[in-house]
């Protein structure tokens, strides 16, 4: 046997088709005229080459490995250039770029994109959660032509420029030989069919805009954000193809008495200094319905009163948030003389005519902080 073929491309009789091909890529990047030009590597290339092609193939492989020599008398021919060493073009492709190139017709029928819209809902209908009637306007098959994209009574036919393979290919002449190589088919842009007569509702595309009605189902416990997904319920596809996804993105109303923070909320209830001396019971509409809040003797302004379990659904988990009632204690700024001798007498009776009042460090002012940062405090 003049050649051992599995020496040259370093690998032993026993080896894998994968682990020829991957000895062969690396010796291919080594060893390309483009990489190294010295003569010896260009005649060191052209064997493994003639290497390749024979143990790739399992018909000369299994000949080659019985004694003969399948590449004899062709060798010089098949590693004068890519047309012989390579067998054809996908094999550079797959030596040089590590996968073979994609060959043959591309479908008509591809996945269509998703969509997605904005749904206004209320503070109730995200708490406890609803169902809507939305009205959506997408991509959806053609009647007509039923995603085919051809006029009714017509159908589509095999290109006649690519004879249906989608591709055309071009042989051309370098210093390393004949090079074929392959480009979609400009008459039917690598489909390998054209469509004569078009569909008159959809010219061709295989679908039409319309507006359809869906119902989504809200949770409980949503928020501003939250998107909702509903499977294949956005734009079909060219050629018919299967439908996208649609994102329902919720967007919450705001509350003329409540402000939503996670899924609590929050309120502020104003009251006279009288009523946060004596305590009370202010009526407040929650979403649960009328409630009493209870406001106990002695409260102070900036206290507030939790209600747990009335605030918002937790989405993911059971349970609810809490109502956060934020007390603020008026004081009045005009009194009638009556009512200002019963609060002297009061003040008199707590003895505090003339308090002396408690003192803590505040915050300073914007101007004073650029007073002392020029002065550099």
């Amino acid at each position: 046997m003049a050649t051992d073929y599995y020496a040259v491309l370093g690998v032993q009789r026993d080896a894998s088709q994968d682990e020829i091909k991957k000895a062969f890529r690396r010796l291919a990047r080594e060893l390309h005229p483009d990489v190294n030009p010295d003569p010896k590597t260009q005649e060191r290339f052209k064997e493994i080459n003639t290497a390749y092609e024979v143990l790739s193939d399992p018909q000369k492989k299994q000949v080659y490995d019985l004694g003969g020599d399948p590449a004899s008398g062709a060798a010089g021919g098949g590693a004068g250039g890519f047309g012989g060493g390579f067998g054809n073009f996908s094999d550079i492709m797959d030596a040089f770029f590590g996968t073979a190139a994609q060959r043959g017709p591309r479908s008509r029928t591809r996945r269509g994109q998703d969509a997605m819209i904005r749904l206004d809902i209320d503070l109730d209908e995200s708490a406890f959660g609803t169902t809507k009637d939305i009205q959506v306007d997408t991509a959806v098959v053609c009647n007509t032509c039923s995603g085919e994209g051809a006029a009714p009574g017509t159908s589509a036919q095999t290109c006649d420029m690519c004879r249906g393979r989608g591709e055309v290919s071009q042989v051309t002449r370098s210093f390393l030989g004949q090079v074929m190589t392959s480009r979609p088919c400009p008459q039917c842009q690598g489909f390998g069919t054209v469509v004569p007569t078009p569909c008159p509702e959809c010219a061709g595309d295989g679908r039409i805009r319309s507006r359809r009605s869906l119902t989504v189902k809200i949770p409980a416990g949503v928020d501003n954000g939250t998107r909702i997904q509903l499977a294949g319920e956005g734009e079909v596809g060219p050629g018919g193809g299967p439908a996208g996804d649609l994102y329902v993105e919720i967007h919450e109303n705001a509350h003329p008495t409540f402000q939503r923070r996670g899924d609590d909320l929050h309120c502020t209830v104003t009251i006279p200094m009288t009523a946060a001396a004596l305590g009370t019971k202010v009526p407040l509409e929650t979403l649960d319905g009328m409630e009493d809040i209870d406001i106990r003797p002695g409260t102070q302004s900036g206290q507030s009163v939790p209600l747990h379990e009335r605030g918002v659904t937790h989405l993911r988990g059971g349970g609810r948030g809490q109502l956060i009632v934020h007390v603020e204690v008026t004081t009045p700024s005009k009194l009638e003389p009556e009512q200002e001798e019963l609060l002297r007498r009061l003040a008199k009776l707590r003895g505090e005519e003339r308090p002396t009042g408690q003192f803590q460090p505040g915050q300073q002012g914007l101007f004073s902080r650029l007073k002392d940062a020029f002065n550099g405090r």
